[in-house]
C-alpha cells in the first residue's frame, strides 16, 4: 500500500512510517517538523521565511498586532498547496491532527478537500488536543487534565490559546469536516480514549530496534532528568517538578545530579538524557505521551502519567513508571524512594523496557494500523 502520514508533532509518525516500511509499504510524511523539535519529514512546510528571515518576522508581528495576520500560517498552506501534485494516488491518508497542515482553518478545509478527492480512504488520528478532548476537558469530569490550572484560575487563558483555539468557531467546523470525510478516527492512548470511549484505541508506536537499551548503573551520583517546554510548561505542570527538585536538590545534594534543558531539537534531548536514570516528564496525564514511551524503551524511570485507568488497561501487577500527580510533596516522596533505593530504580527500567516490547513494538502497532484501514 501507499501511505500518507499528514502531521509530526512527536515522532509517532516516524516510528508507524518505520513499523510500516517493516511490513513492505511504501509511506510519506509530510509536516512542518514541529518546529525547534525538528523531526524528520518527506515534505517540509515549515514556514522558513517567516520563522528565519529577520526583516519578514519584524512584518509579520506588525501585520498580526494591527490585522491579526499571521503569515506564517498562510506560508505553511500555500506549502502545503504546492506539493499537491505529488501527494495523489495515496491508498491511505492519515491525518495526526484535525489541524495537522497547521494553516488557517479555512485554507486547511480547503486543501483537505482537493486532499481527500485525489485519494482513497482518510482517517484522523486523535492524539494530542483536539476540538473534542478540549470539549470533554471543560466539562471538568475528571481529577485533573491538562485544563485543570485553566480551569481554577481563568487568569491563566492567555497561556491557553493553544489548547482553546479548537472550541472556536473555525476550528470546530475544521474537525466537523474532517469527521465527515474520513473513514474512521483513531485514538493514541488513554488521555484521548477517556473523552471518546467508543474509538478504536492504537497504541503508540516506539521502535526499540532503534532505541538502545542499556542496564542502568549507578555508581556515583543518581541523575535526573528534565527537559522543559516553554510553551506547555503550565499545561505539564513541569513548576511541580521543579519545586520538588529543589527540595531534593537540598535533601540529597551528595547523591543527585539534575540535568535541565529548555526547548531544544528532539536529537540533542535524546542525547542528552542518555545517561539519566530518571526523567520527568509531565503531570496532568492518564497515560504516556511520546516522549515517556522513548525513555521507559531505554529503561529509564519515567514520573508520567500512569493512572489507575492505565494499570487496569494493561493489567499491570509491576510499576513500569511513576505516576505524577500536581502535588509537591508526593513528587518529593516518590524521588526521595527511589533516591533511597536505587535497585528499584535498575528494576523499574528493566519493566519499562519489557512493557514497551509487548505493548508498542512498532510493527505490531503498525498491523494494528493496517488492519484498521483495511476494514474501513
Amino acid at each position: 500500500m501507499r501511505i500518507l502520514l499528514v502531521g509530526e508533532y512527536s515522532r509517532l509518525h516516524n516510528s508507524l512510517k518505520e513499523g510500516l516500511e517493516a511490513l513492505q509499504h511504501e509511506v510519506t510524511i509530510i509536516g512542518t517538523g514541529d518546529n525547534f523539535k525538528k523531526y524528520p519529514v518527506d515534505y517540509c512546510i515549515f514556514p522558513k521565511y517567516f520563522l528565519q528571515n529577520r526583516i519578514l518576522i519584524l512584518l509579520n508581528k506588525i501585520l498580526f498586532r494591527i490585522f491579526k495576520l499571521d503569515l506564517q500560517l498562510a506560508e505553511k498552506g500555500i506549502r502545503f498547496w504546492l506539493f499537491l501534485p505529488k501527494l495523489k494516488n495515496y491508498d491511505v491518508v492519515q491525518l495526526i491532527n484535525s489541524n495537522a497542515i497547521e494553516t488557517y482553518p479555512f485554507f486547511s478545509k480547503y486543501l483537505l478537500k482537493k486532499l481527500f478527492n485525489q485519494n482513497k480512504k482518510s482517517f484522523l488520528l486523535v492524539c494530542g488536543e483536539d476540538t473534542p478532548i478540549i470539549d470533554f476537558m471543560l466539562k471538568d469530569q475528571l481529577k485533573y487534565s491538562i485544563l485543570t490550572p485553566y480551569l481554577n484560575d481563568s487568569n491563566l487563558k492567555s497561556e491557553y490559546w493553544f489548547s482553546l483555539k479548537y472550541v472556536q468557531k473555525n476550528y470546530r467546523d475544521l474537525f466537523n469536516f474532517i469527521s465527515l470525510n474520513v473513514s474512521q478516527l483513531i485514538v493514541s492512548d488513554l488521555d484521548y480514549k477517556i473523552p471518546l470511549p467508543e474509538k478504536i484505541l492504537i497504541p503508540n508506536p516506539v521502535n526499540t530496534n532503534k532505541i538502545s537499551f542499556d542496564n542502568l548503573v549507578i555508581s556515583e551520583k543518581i541523575i535526573i532528568f528534565i527537559g522543559i517546554n516553554k510553551s506547555s510548561y503550565i499545561k505539564k505542570g513541569t513548576h511541580f517538578f521543579e519545586k520538588a527538585l529543589a527540595i531534593i536538590a537540598q535533601k540529597y545534594s551528595d547523591k543527585i545530579e539534575i540535568i535541565s534543558v529548555e526547548n531544544i531539537p528532539y536529537n540533542e534531548y535524546i542525547n542528552l538524557y542518555n545517561k539519566a536514570h530518571i526523567l520527568l516528564d509531565q503531570l496532568y496525564s492518564y497515560d504516556q505521551g511520546y516522549n515517556a514511551l522513548e525513555a521507559m524503551a531505554k529503561g529509564k524511570v519515567v514520573f508520567t502519567g500512569a493512572e489507575t485507568e492505565f494499570i487496569d488497561y494493561y493489567n499491570l501487577t509491576e510499576k513500569v513508571c511513576i505516576n505524577a500527580i500536581p502535588d509537591v510533596d508526593y513528587l518529593v516522596r516518590e524521588l526521595s524512594l527511589l533516591i533511597e533505593n536505587p535497585e528499584e530504580i535498575i528494576a523499574m527500567g528493566k519493566r519499562a523496557r519489557l512493557f514497551i516490547k509487548k505493548e508498542h513494538d512498532y510493527i505490531n502497532i503498525a498491523q494494528k494500523y493496517m488492519d484498521v484501514w483495511n476494514r474501513n
